[in-house]
């Protein structure tokens, strides 16, 4: 499904990560883990085409339309004048026009997937009203109603409390049982092993990258860690 192609991406030419190699077949759950700053974020980001690659290149058997990704929570405005129910059903236009009316079926779906989160009661509040758990939740909600095969997560569970997070993995359990694939920046070891069969562990370069019961070892995080490479800033690309 998706193939990272000896993939360099960065920022006004300086790389994030370099010569990423990576095949993730559909149906897959995998984890993304390394230290702040090694470029898990940039790696969805330019999944989803945010980001042009400076080198290789970003296979994708299924359409930009068809790919759900849920950005860090500290990216979503709280102050824009939506409620939460209008938040979920932003999630129909992913692959219906911006400018259809959301119809009594639509209505239907969001009702059911704000009931699936706890939210339905909240349906007409305004998004500055739900604290940050509620509003992670309307989120995934929202990731529901997009029904995509591909799922893109960073750091879902960042700013919530245990109950909430154990809430959301519930649903990337069912996400997965439905054989939908997902991509997930994550920080807890603990949950990488009990939920996601494969894990990439970054640190600006791939340092390991398989089944997690094989690669999540103390020594791959440790070089993970301890990893001081960085190209230099005026590379267009780095010369490895």
């Amino acid at each position: 499904m998706l193939k990272l192609d000896n993939l360099t991406i960065g920022y006004n030419k300086h790389p994030v990560i370099h010569h990423i190699n990576m095949h993730i077949e559909k149906g897959t759950s995998v984890a993304v883990i390394g230290p702040n700053g090694c470029g898990k974020s940039s790696l969805l980001k330019g999944i989803m085409s945010f980001i042009k690659p400076m080198e290789g290149r970003i296979e994708c058997s299924i359409p930009q339309n068809n790919i759900a990704y849920l950005p860090q929570s500290s990216t979503v405005d709280k102050t824009f004048p939506m409620t939460t129910f209008e938040l979920v059903a932003s999630g129909l236009f992913y692959k219906k026009s911006f400018l259809s009316s959301v119809g009594k079926e639509d209505k239907i779906q969001v009702n059911k997937a704000l009931e699936k989160v706890g939210l339905l009661g909240m349906a007409d509040e305004p998004l500055k009203s739900l604290s940050g758990g509620q509003l992670q939740k309307s989120l995934f909600a929202r990731l529901m109603i997009q029904d995509s095969e591909l799922i893109l997560l960073d750091e879902p569970f960042n700013a919530v409390d245990y109950k909430t997070t154990a809430e959301l993995l519930k649903i990337i359990k069912m996400w997965i049982s439905e054989g939908k694939t997902i991509v997930a920046v994550l920080h807890d070891l603990s949950q990488v092993r009990d939920y996601f069969a494969y894990t990439a562990i970054l640190s600006r370069e791939l340092i390991a990258y398989g089944k997690t019961k094989n690669v999540l070892n103390n020594e791959n995080i440790e070089k993970a860690f301890n990893n001081t490479f960085y190209p230099h800033k005026n590379a267009v690309i780095c010369n490895k």
